[in-house]
């Protein structure tokens, strides 16, 4: 099941609002099945900005090593520690305890150019 509480791209990252301009990013339950088992997750420090599109970090799994990239504008606020010692909760919890960085958006309107669960759907099913 998609998640209705949030934003996604067509590259498979999602968004949800965690404060009035504060996002939490991270890779779809369709991404992680695609990677397979997710082995090591590289982020970027706290205090980079980043471009809507930019690479954000990698996740490296037993098939290969993805791009993750920013869905928004914005600078990078916190990362999730645990998934340098726990990099399987991408897998195992890609909605919540898998999550990967907190960007302060520059821009909160970017957030209206993303899909919604219902739009994509329509992109995993065509996929």
């Amino acid at each position: 099941m998609i998640p209705e509480d949030r934003k996604y791209t067509k590259e498979h990252e999602w968004v949800v609002q965690t404060g009035d301009d504060t996002v939490r990013v991270g890779i779809t339950d369709y991404a992680q099945e695609q990677l397979g088992d997710v082995v090591f997750v590289q982020l970027p420090p706290i205090g980079e900005s980043t471009g809507k599109g930019d690479s954000l970090g990698e996740v490296e799994s037993t098939k290969s090593v993805s791009d993750v990239y920013s869905p928004v504008t914005g600078e990078v606020v916190a990362v999730n520690d645990a998934l340098a010692d726990r990099a399987e909760l991408v897998n195992t919890d890609p909605y919540g305890e898998g999550w990967m960085v907190e960007l302060r958006l520059e821009d909160p309107s970017e957030l209206d150019d993303l899909l919604d669960s219902d739009d994509y759907l329509e992109v995993i099913n065509e996929a």
